[in-house]
């Protein structure tokens, strides 16, 4: 019994060691189309991350002002 669990076990690590090796098949190449709407997309994405890291910035500069900003221009 012990020598045909020390079968599969040893099948089982084989096979293991095999699929992390395997390599995968090429993705197909993209047409014009899918490389112009990926590229459509980054730039709808990059304008949509610098609209609200401009939004963010302005939060933190009127926090600043409404705390510490204020405070330091009143000893003026």
């Amino acid at each position: 019994m012990k020598k045909i669990l020390a079968a599969v076990v040893g099948a089982l690590m084989i096979g293991a060691i095999a699929a992390a090796h395997a390599k995968l098949p090429p993705p197909p190449a993209k047409s014009d189309a899918e490389k112009a709407a990926e590229a459509q997309k980054a730039a709808a994405t990059k304008a949509k991350e610098a609209e609200m890291l401009g939004k963010a910035q302005d939060k933190a500069v009127a926090n600043y002002k409404k705390t510490k900003g204020a405070s330091m221009d009143k000893k003026k």
